[in-house]
């Protein structure tokens, strides 16, 4: 029998720190730019989002939401087998962050890898541990976590802090005797790594006081991408998923598309097929949590009562680089 993969348990954290529209919209009326802030919401749909602690990092936020889910799948720490992170806002260029937090959650039997993908990052990673599971039999239990606090790494003076929201998401995935994991697609083009990024910190250009006081330590958007990227592409990978797959859009019941612009997911959603009412969002109440988005919106689709056991869920997650994935999954 083939192992496959199931979801057993899905959770959320969202931190305490609202940060509305309206504050913004004083803060860079002082700046000298009032209408920035109204032109980016209404392009959107984002109303708010939230901030961690000031003290905390990345780790920390991933923290609260990978303990409640190992919570509603009555599991603990040390039945983790291994943990994967997927985020594009780090503790560390290295250590691997998924190591940090294995240690602050106690999962001593725990292996951990990072997965930085940047908003592709939840779907690349249930993927693989899809794939793990699957061809591995010592595996078992597998705690996935999409974690975002690109906020921290950016300038708070540029008005496209506008996007970012902090948060994490989690789900417990394993081997189960019901359908599961379906299938996975990918895409990419590094002609745009440059458009947006953080460009200084890494092998191609070290940290150095030059390049802290010029802002490229920060995250930039230095030329924006081709709305067709996702436009196109997310339907593009749909149906080459569903192809694949032997299932069609009627099929699905919720695509989970990465959460920074409504028009974008209302157009994706025509071109795939699917009724908007199959296409949770949550960025006008939690704003761009990038890495975490899908899997945040995953959990509260499934609290909401939208997404049920047996459902077919699709999730396509595009990210900077630019890379994009997708996978399906039928609900435990």
């Amino acid at each position: 029998m083939p192992r496959i993969a199931n979801i057993v348990s899905t959770a959320h954290y969202l931190p305490e720190q609202k940060v509305t529209n309206q504050e913004l919209v004083e803060r860079f009326t002082a700046l000298g730019n009032p209408d920035v802030i109204g032109k980016f919401e209404a392009s959107t749909g984002i109303l708010q989002r939230f901030y961690a602690p000031k003290d905390w990092a990345t780790s920390d936020l991933a923290l609260p939401a990978a303990k409640e889910a190992l919570k509603r799948a009555g599991r603990t720490a040390e039945d983790i087998d291994l943990i994967i992170l997927g985020t594009d806002s780090p503790d560390y260029i290295t250590p691997a962050t998924s190591a940090v937090l294995q240690g602050k959650l106690g999962a001593k039997n725990a292996g951990t890898f990072d997965v930085g993908c940047a908003c592709a990052s939840f779907p690349t990673a249930l993927s693989a541990a899809a794939g793990i599971i699957a061809t591995n039999s010592g595996i078992k239990t597998i705690l996935v976590v999409g974690v975002y606090m690109m906020e921290r790494l950016a300038d708070h003076n540029d008005p496209t802090v506008f996007f970012y929201g902090d948060g994490a998401g989690a789900a417990i995935v394993e081997a189960g005797d019901k359908p599961g994991f379906i299938g996975a697609a990918f895409q990419a083009d590094g002609n745009y790594a440059g458009c947006w990024g953080i460009f200084s910190g890494g092998t191609a250009e070290p940290a150095s006081e030059k390049a802290v006081r010029e802002g490229r330590t920060q995250v930039k958007l230095v030329k924006r991408y081709p709305p067709e990227i996702n436009d196109e592409g997310w339907p593009k990978l749909f149906h080459r998923l569903a192809r694949e797959n032997n299932f069609t859009a009627a099929d699905v019941d919720q695509i989970i598309f990465t959460q920074v612009r409504k028009p974008t997911i209302e157009l994706a959603a025509q071109n795939c097929g699917v009724p908007i009412e199959k296409c949770h969002m949550v960025m006008d109440k939690w704003g761009y949590t990038g890495s975490a988005c899908i899997p945040m919106a995953l959990d509260d689709a499934i609290s909401l009562g939208k997404i049920k056991s047996g459902d077919l869920v699709v999730m396509i997650g595009s990210g900077v680089g630019y890379n994009q994935a997708a996978c399906a999954i039928r609900m435990s």
